[in-house]
């Protein structure tokens, strides 16, 4: 983990700066294919390709596309490589809340009022908070008691000492599998800002010990377990993740909608019995 995690923030940190080959040669590479696989999935030649990567040859907006497309590259990453080989970009990056994202933003909210009275929080592709339903701000008001105010990233709160980390009984098990999945996310989305973020994580107390920790052992449950606990209310519960599907937009594409279920009778007792009280 310790070499991937070092070879994705010292790779990615100029490859904005690359030319189109460059880059090319980087995402196969980083991807693990072939100039063959990759020229066939794209339905070019394997001598073609191979002309882009050299710079022997100038790509056309329809190549960088089928290129793009076989390499799994992010909307955000794809206007990048278009830049790199002369083209305007392709995808805009709207903004929750603005009229072209209106029918995005109904069924965010669709989303969160069906998962009441349980939490659910929805993050950009960084864990940067951007909504949540009532049943997330009653669950951080019992843990923290207090909504944060302003900008919020999930990510920190949880793996940062000071927030959420003393609450979590199983924080290792937890923060382990979370730091795997954000290294796994700068590995297949490549951009600075997923660089920074993973770096930003691994400075906190113990997490860079912790991603070189072996794989969890292997037990009896489906999924892994959030087990909080604050005086003498345990909680336990698993989390979903959702995106939106066929997006055509850069921010639709990096939505994130995470879902809490509760795992025992008690954890649902305790989320129904807030609402009921918050209702009054």
């Amino acid at each position: 983990m310790k070499s991937q995690s070092h070879e994705v923030m010292r790779g990615m940190g100029g490859a904005g700066h690359r030319n189109f080959g460059q880059q090319l040669r980087w995402w196969r590479r980083r991807r693990g294919i072939s100039q063959l696989e990759l020229a066939g999935a794209a339905g070019t030649s394997q001598r073609h390709l191979s002309f882009l990567e050299s710079g022997r040859a100038t790509p056309s907006q329809q190549i960088v596309l089928n290129l793009s497309a076989a390499l799994n590259i992010s909307l955000r990453q794809q206007n990048t490589f278009l830049a790199s080989a002369g083209y305007a970009a392709l995808w805009r990056e709207g903004r929750l809340g603005e009229p072209e994202l209106a029918q995005v933003d109904s069924a965010l909210d669709h989303i969160l009022a069906q998962q009441e009275p349980y939490p659910a929080f929805v993050v950009d592709r960084h864990w940067n908070l951007k909504r949540a339903n009532q049943g997330a701000a009653r669950l951080v008001e019992f843990i923290l008691g207090a909504v944060p105010k302003g900008e919020v990233n999930l990510a920190d709160a949880l793996l940062s000492p000071a927030i959420l980390r003393p609450f979590v009984v199983n924080w290792k098990e937890v923060a382990l599998h979370f730091i795997r999945g954000v290294q796994g996310d700068a590995v297949v989305d490549g951009s600075p800002q997923s660089t920074a973020l993973l770096a930003r994580l691994l400075s906190y107390e113990g997490l860079l010990e912790l991603s070189h920790s072996p794989a969890i052992e292997e037990t009896a449950l489906p999924l892994l377990p959030i087990h909080m606990r604050k005086s003498q209310v345990s909680l336990h519960f698993f989390t979903t993740i959702a995106t939106l599907g066929t997006p055509q937009d850069i921010t639709v594409q990096e939505i994130r909608i995470e879902s809490f279920f509760p795992m025992d009778e008690p954890t649902a007792r305790f989320f129904r019995e807030t609402s009921s009280a918050a209702r009054g």
